[in-house]
C-alpha cells in the first residue's frame, strides 16, 4: 500500500489536540485521510469529538457519534510518577484507564475496519526509582496489542513506543530543556533525541503496512 492509497480513508486520532497526536493528525490529512480527532476537552480542538479513556460512557457515545472508521490511533496518557510510598491508587488506576483499559474499550465499543495504534513509552523497558506506574502502564500496552490483535482478527492492533521526543511535552523545562534533550541524545545509540518526524513515520507506516499485526515498534534510537 502506498500512501496515496489512504486517500478518503477514516482515522480517529484519540489525543490528537498537540503534540504527537496533533502531528499525526496533520500528516494524516495531507495523504488524504479523513481525520476526526477525540478530546476530554473537545472545546479547545475545532471539530473534535468528546472522548474520555477514563469513561466508558463517553467511548461508547463517540464511537454513536462518528460511526465507523479504517483506523484508529490513541495516544492517551495520564502518568503518575512517584516512588512507591509516595503512590496514589486512583491515580493509579486512571492511568492504567488512560493506557491500557481506556484503548480496550475502545475496541469494545467502535466499528475499527482496518488498524488500530496504541502508544507505549520507552520507560516500559527501562525500569527506574518512581516510574513505576508509568513503566508498568507502558509495558502493559505491549501485550495488550498482542491479544487485541488475536481477538479483533483481521483488524490489525499495533502500538509505538517512543523515547525522548521534542514534540512539545518538555517545553516546560524552560531553559533546562536543551540541556536535557542533549543528555537524552547520549543515551541512545543514533546520538540525537526524538524529533516528531520520528513517531509520525512509524505511525503512518503502521496504517499502511497491511501485514505487520500484534507488534510494538520502538522508535527511541537504540535507547532501549
Amino acid at each position: 500500500m502506498t500512501q496515496r492509497e489512504l486517500d478518503g480513508q477514516t482515522l480517529f486520532v484519540i489525543g490528537g489536540g498537540r503534540g504527537i497526536g496533533a502531528a499525526i493528525a496533520t500528516r494524516a490529512r495531507q495523504v488524504g485521510m479523513v481525520v476526526t480527532v477525540g478530546a476530554r476537552d473537545p472545546l479547545a480542538i475545532d471539530g473534535a469529538v468528546r472522548l474520555d479513556l477514563t469513561d466508558e460512557a463517553t467511548i461508547a457515545a463517540a464511537s454513536a457519534q462518528i460511526g465507523a472508521v479504517d483506523h484508529v490511533v490513541t495516544l492517551g496518557s495520564l502518568p503518575h510518577d512517584a516512588p512507591v510510598a509516595g503512590l496514589d491508587r486512583d491515580r493509579m488506576v486512571a492511568a492504567f484507564e488512560a493506557k491500557v483499559i481506556g484503548p480496550i474499550l475502545v475496541a469494545k465499543h467502535f466499528e475499527i475496519r482496518q488498524s488500530m495504534t496504541l502508544f507505549a513509552g520507552v520507560v516500559g523497558w527501562r525500569p527506574g526509582p518512581g516510574s513505576i506506574v508509568k513503566g508498568i502502564t507502558n509495558g502493559a500496552v505491549d501485550y495488550a496489542v498482542r491479544h487485541l490483535a488475536a481477538n479483533l482478527a483481521p483488524v490489525r492492533v499495533n502500538a509505538i513506543a517512543p523515547g525522548i521526543i521534542d514534540s512539545g511535552a518538555w517545553d516546560a523545562k524552560g531553559e533546562a530543556k536543551p540541556a536535557f534533550l542533549t543528555g537524552a541524545a547520549g543515551q541512545t545509540l543514533v546520538g540525537r533525541h526524538g524529533e516528531l518526524d520520528d513517531v509520525v513515520d512509524a505511525a503512518l507506516w503502521l496504517i499502511r503496512s497491511p501485514y505487520v499485526d500484534g507488534e510494538t515498534i520502538h522508535v527511541d534510537g537504540g535507547r532501549r
